[in-house]
């Protein structure tokens, strides 16, 4: 009896309807569901609440989309008596799932594993501003499921792997007490007169200088000053160090001795 087109082709058939339909339906969720939560939460990037949404939902969008397409091919393959055969005999040895898993898998997984705690903890977001070493120092640009983007600010992008973001310390300039007052420094020569610079920062914006160093070199003063929440933290303490540069070059303590 002749087979007809079904019998021969029928399991073909039915794993590209699968495959095709999987990749329609992660596509939809992704575009009209989870796509529109990003852009509302993107009207309030300015709150805290938002950019803690925005980490979250992006990787979740993520997440869902690489998981359904990983259902709609596991489905697709499943129509194959072959493929049944080898996944079989591979759940069955569990040595060889362990070691395919352990070594040809292993930078893969642990970057992925760091980036779902990365969304469930929220240790950095998006667009603050962080320290990683001293290597790293940027505004954070993206969370990936396996790297972090971060913009140095100098027109380049550094991509991190969210396993270095998890294991490293990780300054972030961007969280804690954002009334807390900011810290910078400046150097004086070490015979300056600290009295002298004391009254050249008195009725500006420096509400704290203490001699933190004194070398031959130089005397190193810890300066501190106010700021608003949700302003730049960096930025505003380049601000404090160069009117405190200014104030003092006005007062003759920045001349050579």
């Amino acid at each position: 009896m002749d087979q007809t087109f079904w019998d021969k082709h029928g399991n073909d058939v039915e794993a590209a309807i699968i495959l095709i339909g999987a990749v329609v339906l992660a596509i939809l969720i992704d575009r009209f569901l989870l796509g529109r939560a990003v852009r509302a939460t993107e009207g309030m990037e300015t709150t805290q609440f938002s950019r803690e949404a925005r980490t979250r939902l992006r990787l979740v969008r993520r997440l869902v989309f690489v998981g359904i397409i990983a259902i709609g091919v596991v489905l697709a393959l499943s129509q194959f008596t072959e493929v049944k055969r080898v996944a079989t005999a591979l759940l069955a040895s569990t040595a060889v799932l362990g070691l395919v898993i352990g070594f040809a898998a292993q930078t893969v997984l642990a970057n992925f594993v760091a980036g779902v705690l990365m969304a469930i903890r929220q240790p950095i977001r998006l667009g603050d501003r962080i320290s990683i070493g001293e290597e790293v120092e940027g505004r954070v640009k993206d969370i990936a499921l396996t790297y972090t983007s971060v913009d140095r600010g100098d027109g380049s992008l550094l991509v991190v792997p969210n396993a270095k973001v998890i294991t490293e310390v990780v300054t972030n300039h961007s969280a804690g007490n954002l009334r807390a007052p900011v810290t910078t420094e400046v150097w004086l020569r070490p015979d300056a007169d600290l009295e002298a610079a004391r009254k050249a920062l008195e009725g500006s914006e420096v509400t704290g200088m203490t001699l933190e160093e004194l070398t031959p070199e130089g005397a190193r003063l810890e300066l501190k000053a106010s700021v608003e929440p949700g302003r730049d933290r960096l930025a505003r303490a380049g601000e404090v160090r160069e009117h405190a540069q200014r104030a003092f070059r006005e007062a003759g303590l920045l001349r050579p001795a």
